[in-house]
């Protein structure tokens, strides 16, 4: 189907109007011969909505089943087709529901395709992937052929890029037809290149690592709003869906280039005394620095990079400097000075470690220095901007900066007297501290009747919002602060929704995405 069909459902469309328009587009599903581009053309319209929140409820439910029952009504030869289609591309609800509509069609004789029968009628016939000496990503190719196909005839390869700086995201995906292209020049790419390397893999190997790749894409979906993939995903997500569950199940995802046994708090400081006392650092001028900068990097490769610290490469090095450490580590001004050093040494420490090629180090050390002007200009040092440190090691006891802005709101009183209480001396990580804080926070309800449960659902969301959990929690307090309403009544919404939805924590995180504004008479 060409793209010119598709409509974004987020536009001011009933769902009727959407599915109408579906439904007219999937005539061309009539004119095609072969099942190979017709499991496309549904996968590219289906897209439309892939990833998508919508303010009445799952997209997939709204949308995909209700195109569902839409087909159905129809009844023509077009939405019985597009039924035959979405039984076999759709999530396990459609699916379950497209089959009993098209049954229902087949049993009134409405004209289908001929190749309808062969829809999603695949077998596997190789599995491979390419991966840069880095260990940045994985490129997985899945071969496959019709049953009962003459041989070759709509032949084709699913190929899916895997992202491990993207906490190992599915981020792009497409299909070629021609797999023997496609296979030789992958081959010769990695013969060619010292930092590639290709290799055949089991299919049940293939199928364990894109489920959980494209697991991941929708997680990191949940916790950042949007994830970060390519243009063309959503148009072959359905069908990338599809084809991994023809592949054959029973093994573990395999790991990731370079990864290693866990690490227990004992080897990562291991790790941390042997690579000071390394040839590699011996430059290094403040070793109390250097071995507080080497266990921010430890705990970033250990806890973000499927464990493995020891990897390094361009892309990896500039993602800690420009994107966690400024969120989520409070530096001293000898920590911020000392990491770029201490991550050009570690490089090297690294590299000798894992066997990274010498064009792989000299990159890497290319891109730390060509990023060390850009970190002294992204990161900000919180307490230049007269934020006192004793409130801040208070605020941040962790040391995650990220949480700052969401634990000064939860606890805006924590510097001065309240009668003959010195807040200075009140620690909001405490739980004896922080019900005191709170409750003055709140002397001026003292007479309402419910106040000890009233108090008790704040402590819930202080406490929620102190560790970020959910994230949607915060993002939901953020764009109703952003809307100018008051911050008690922010706080009242947040807990009026939290004790509707209970412990269920995806209802919850709908819940708080689908908040735009505090109603007219917000709860109290």
């Amino acid at each position: 189907m060409s793209r010119r069909h598709r409509r974004d459902p987020r536009e001011s469309q009933s769902p009727d109007e959407v599915f109408s328009e579906m439904l007219i587009a999937a005539r061309e599903l009539l004119a095609v011969r072969s099942p190979l581009d017709a499991e496309l053309m549904v996968s590219d319209m289906v897209g439309a909505w892939w990833g998508r929140r919508l303010r009445r409820g799952d997209a997939e439910q709204v949308l995909g089943e209700g195109l569902v029952d839409y087909a159905a009504k129809a009844g023509s030869p077009a939405a019985l087709t597009l039924l035959i289609a979405l039984a076999y591309l759709g999530t396990a609800r459609q699916a379950a529901k497209a089959e009993g509509a098209a049954l229902a069609l087949i049993e009134r004789d409405v004209a289908r395709p001929r190749w309808a029968d062969r829809l999603g009628a695949v077998k596997p016939t190789g599995c491979f992937v390419s991966r840069d000496a880095y260990g940045d990503q994985d490129t997985v190719v899945c071969t496959f052929a019709y049953r009962g196909a003459d041989s070759g005839e709509d032949r084709h390869a699913l190929v899916v890029v895997v992202d491990y700086n993207m906490r190992g995201i599915a981020r792009d995906a497409w299909v070629s037809s021609h797999v023997e292209k496609l296979l030789e020049q992958a081959a010769a790419e990695a013969e060619a290149n010292p930092m590639l390397r290709f290799e055949e893999i089991e299919p049940q190997q293939a199928r364990a690592l894109l489920e959980s790749a494209m697991k991941a894409t929708v997680e990191y979906g949940h916790r950042r709003t949007t994830a970060p993939v390519s243009d063309s995903y959503s148009a072959y997500h359905a069908f990338a869906r599809s084809r991994i569950k023809a592949l054959p199940p029973g093994r573990k995802r395999p790991a990731p280039l370079h990864s290693e046994a866990p690490y227990s708090r004992d080897r990562r400081a291991m790790l941390a005394a042997e690579f000071l006392s390394s040839d590699a650092a011996e430059h290094l001028s403040d070793p109390s620095a250097a071995s507080r900068c080497a266990d921010h990097i430890i705990d970033y490769g250990c806890d973000q990079d499927f464990g493995r610290p020891l990897r390094v490469s361009p892309t990896k090095c500039e993602t800690f400097l420009l994107d966690w450490l400024p969120r989520k580590v409070m530096l001293s001004p000898a920590e911020q000075e000392a990491v770029p050093y201490v991550l050009g040494a570690w490089a090297r420490f690294a590299a000798r470690r894992t066997g990274l090629p010498d064009e792989g180090l000299r990159a890497t050390l290319d891109g730390i220095w060509e990023t060390t002007a850009r970190f002294a200009e992204t990161y900000r040092d919180p307490t230049t901007f007269g934020l006192d440190r004793d409130l801040l090691d208070r605020l941040l006891p962790d040391g995650d900066l990220s949480a700052l802005a969401r634990r000064v709101f939860a606890f805006p009183f924590l510097q001065g007297t309240h009668g003959e209480i010195k807040l200075d001396l009140l620690n909001p990580s405490d739980e004896a501290d922080r019900r005191v804080l709170l409750g003055i926070d709140h002397g001026g309800e003292l007479n309402r009747p419910d106040y000890d449960e009233h108090l008790a659902w704040h402590e819930e969301i202080a406490g929620r919002l102190w560790e970020g959990d959910p994230p949607q929690l915060w993002e939901a307090a953020q764009r109703l602060l952003d809307l100018g309403h008051d911050r008690h009544d922010v706080l009242h919404v947040l807990i009026e929704i939290a004790e509707r939805i209970g412990d269920d924590p995806e209802e919850l995180a709908i819940a708080l995405d689908d908040i735009a504004d505090i109603p007219d008479e917000p709860p109290v």
